[in-house]
């Protein structure tokens, strides 16, 4: 057994609240094993002042903590799952861990302003290609512009009046304890959230028996066929930050309804398709939503 175990991850507030979150877990009934944080700044995080569709898209969150990986300089990372791009190299492995935390996406606003209620030609903030094309069906009239940074220096930029709104995904609002915050909560088939969204996800070297072992004996998610289902359409239609998709998926029972979309012109109308079958299969079902897209000439 290890005696030190180091968790890699970025340094924002967030990323060190989940990733406590996370060792929290880990280190039940490990009283001799110590855990210890080392943050990695990645290329996302120093480039700031560009959107992620041009600079490489969301793989920029993950690149230089995957080389702490393979370098042996962590053991392990923890990273929001709608980071992780469509292909993971072979030389790691991935594992959603906890609850999946609420999928939505939500306006903060000046005032608390419901979204139908902001003024025609609002400054909304949002990098997400996905947010804008579909948030631009319910009010083509806002003015939609880039904002970058972690969740705290975005909430701040709204305080300043540069912005009378701003996009973000409820889970980390959640996790940070500023759910009172949010003006109002996007229906999850009105915005599709981003693949995996709300999920943490653990990565680590596909020859580390011992994290293997470990992360499989406390994954206290049974019920990830639902992230998978999404993810397996991610890679289906080879997802990038480079063009507006999002994806959906809910167990009800033994069945699985994924509903997603893929845009990469955002002049043409956005096509929405919905898969049901049963859960087990959710591989499949990921693969099929990509398919009935790519008939509608999405690609």
């Amino acid at each position: 057994m290890q005696d030190k175990i180091i968790v890699g991850t970025r340094g924002s507030a967030l990323a060190l609240k989940q990733t406590n979150m996370v060792i929290d877990i880990l280190k039940k009934n490990l009283e001799n094993v110590q855990f210890q944080i080392r943050i990695i700044t990645t290329t996302g995080d120093k480039i700031l002042d560009k959107s992620l569709d041009k600079i490489g898209g969301k793989g920029l969150f993950v690149l230089e903590i995957e080389k702490a990986l393979i370098d042996k300089k962590i053991d392990l990372a923890v990273h929001s799952m709608k980071d992780i791009p469509a292909f993971v190299d072979s030389a790691f492995e991935i594992s959603p861990l906890l609850k999946r935390e609420d999928p939505r996406d939500v306006l903060i606003s000046t005032d608390k302003v419901k979204f139908a209620d902001l003024p025609k030609g609002a400054v909304i903030g949002t990098s997400s290609l996905r947010r804008i094309l579909q948030l631009k069906k319910l009010r083509p009239d806002l003015n939609y512009v880039p904002v970058r940074g972690n969740i705290d220096s975005r909430i701040k930029k709204l305080a300043t009046g540069e912005f009378q709104g701003i996009i973000l995904a409820a889970a980390g609002l959640k996790r940070m304890g500023w759910g009172s915050k949010v003006a109002e909560y996007f229906h999850i088939h009105e915005v599709i959230p981003a693949v995996g969204q709300g999920a943490l996800c653990l990565e680590y070297r596909v020859n580390d028996s011992f994290i293997k072992k470990l992360i499989e004996a406390k994954n206290e998610n049974n019920e990830i066929r639902d992230i998978m289902a999404e993810r397996s359409f991610l890679e289906a239609i080879n997802g990038s930050c480079s063009v507006a998709m999002g994806a959906f998926g809910e167990v009800i029972g033994e069945d699985l309804v994924l509903k997603g979309f893929y845009n990469e012109n955002p002049e043409t109308e956005l096509i929405v398709k919905e898969v049901t079958g049963k859960a087990k299969d959710y591989k499949l079902l990921g693969q099929r939503l990509a398919s009935e897209l790519k008939k509608e000439g999405v690609l």
